[in-house]
């Protein structure tokens, strides 16, 4: 299948199209199902296209243990001095929720998907009938999991961060085996939140060449600089992270977006999309009214029939119903052919 005739739910991706928008709701929900519920509200009301869940549980994730490997210790990490098992208990989404959720997606027009973990959480959501499917950063080198997906025949999205072009390789190749004949690879930087100088941009386009397949950026920076840069690469799909209110709170909410925020991306980056355009020179139908207003030469004096032209009396300026600048050494010491009155534009008919 062609890299621009992705579809997901009634909504094509590809460089012919606005960018699609995601936003994730991670964690952010805080454990509330009337937060979760305000967070769709809130990224259907900012105009996002999409929005989508995380789909496991603590004991799916890891192992109940608060030491060792299993603890977080990492003294630049958000979630330092906790387990990784009360960390994503913390996080996860109640499976319960997922289809009130989804039901008030459809409502406000909001298509709705989820990453799974393991291959019960695929299960769980091909009974909910999903329309696509994201593999996490953190799961783009578990291949069974990868197969599993893509055995379903849904759109496949899969996040790049940390992966050599080796590991993608291969997880392209298995999720086409497997079935997956849609596919959008988005760059991603793992680190929360990540900098401008480690997104590396510039690997989109050399990922659409290399796989052959539509690219994104699911993107941790803060702000939305990243973001519309990223169109203007060929990014077709964009991915961030959504909160009601950074104050609030929560597992991801120091590098997540606000409403207001949400709103401001997808504005821009349509406008970021709509300025590409495609390889053009001369006026636009737009700027031909405006070549009026370029220099030309107008005569800056009273002639009499056969004076003279010099630089006193012509002149390069606006507007531009005369002869273009590039000729004023051409008809300087040409004589008029009639008198002219200061403020006419030279013509070739006016010189002798």
């Amino acid at each position: 299948m062609k890299p621009n005739s992705i579809m997901i739910g009634t909504r094509k991706i590809g460089l012919d199209q606005p960018p699609f928008i995601i936003a994730e709701m991670s964690g952010n929900h805080n454990q509330s199902l009337e937060r979760a519920l305000e967070i769709v509200e809130a990224a259907a009301a900012a105009g996002a296209h999409a929005l989508k869940l995380q789909t496991y549980t603590a004991d799916t994730m890891t192992l109940n243990l608060a030491e060792g490997d299993f603890f977080i210790h990492d003294e630049k990490s958000l979630w330092k001095g906790q387990s990784l098992y009360d960390l994503y208990r913390a996080a996860h989404t109640p499976w319960e929720w997922h289809k009130p959720i989804m039901a008030r997606c459809k409502e406000l027009g909001l298509l709705c998907f989820s990453t799974p973990f393991d291959a019960t959480a695929v299960d769980f959501l091909e009974e909910l009938n999903v329309p696509a499917y994201k593999i996490a950063s953190f799961e783009n080198i578990d291949l069974p999991l990868i197969r599993k997906v893509a055995s379903t025949g849904k759109p496949l999205i899969i996040s790049t961060g940390m992966a050599t072009v080796s590991e993608l390789d291969e997880a392209v190749r298995e999720a086409r085996a497997a079935g997956c004949n849609q596919l959008i690879l988005l760059k991603c930087t793992s680190t929360y939140p990540a900098s401008p100088e480690n997104t590396n941009l510039m690997t989109i386009p050399h990922m659409r060449k290399l796989f052959d397949c539509e690219v994104g950026l699911s993107d941790h920076t803060m702000g939305i600089g990243a973001a519309v840069a990223s169109v203007a690469l060929g990014a077709t799909v964009i991915e961030k992270h959504l909160t009601l209110r950074r104050a609030d709170g929560g597992v991801d909410s120091a590098f997540s977006m606000e409403p207001e925020e949400l709103r401001s991306l997808v504005i821009e980056t349509e406008r970021a999309w709509q300025s590409l355009g495609k390889v053009a020179y001369g006026p636009t139908e737009k700027e031909k009214a405006s070549v009026v207003f370029r220099r030309s030469l107008y005569f800056a004096a009273d002639l009499n029939q056969g004076d003279t032209i010099t630089r006193e009396n012509v002149r390069a300026i606006r507007p531009g119903f005369g002869l273009p600048p590039k000729y004023l050494d051409v008809i300087i010491g040409k004589t008029v052919s009639k008198s002219i009155r200061k403020g006419t534009p030279v013509t070739w008919d006016s010189l002798l």
